[in-house]
């Protein structure tokens, strides 16, 4: 079992930066992606920025040039820096990991398995 504990969330105005950060507790032995994401009320859950386990780096294309999202492994810890940030970016962040490849005695084998943090709010006032 693993648990994600998003914090760092607030309310800034408009072009103003916020820092977040998500701490991963549990068995973490497994290659894993890690990744961002947000939701608006009434809207859906949508990809922000992540790392994967093989280190490639991804972002939303409203996001790019604003946000930076890094990994410290040995803290098991994944931020997010969000600058220039825009109303539009109000919503609920939440953290995501999702097991790639995991260890047994006899080698690996592939997880699929996910977990989601329970969220912090950035609010962005114009």
């Amino acid at each position: 079992r693993v648990e994600l504990v998003e914090s760092g969330g607030g309310s800034v105005k408009a072009g103003g930066s916020l820092s977040l950060s998500c701490v991963a507790s549990g068995d973490t032995s497994c290659t894993r992606n890690m990744g961002w994401y947000r939701q608006s009320p009434g809207e859906e859950r949508e990809f922000v920025s992540g790392i994967d386990y093989d280190g490639s780096v991804k972002y939303a294309d409203s996001v790019k040039g604003r946000f930076t999202v890094s990994l410290d492994n040995d803290k098991g810890a994944l931020y997010l820096q969000m600058n220039s940030l825009k109303p539009e970016d109000t919503a609920t962040y939440y953290c995501k990991i999702m097991f790639v490849m995991c260890p047994y005695a006899g080698g690996q084998y592939y997880s699929g398995e996910e977990y989601w943090g329970k969220g912090t709010l950035v609010t962005i006032s114009s």
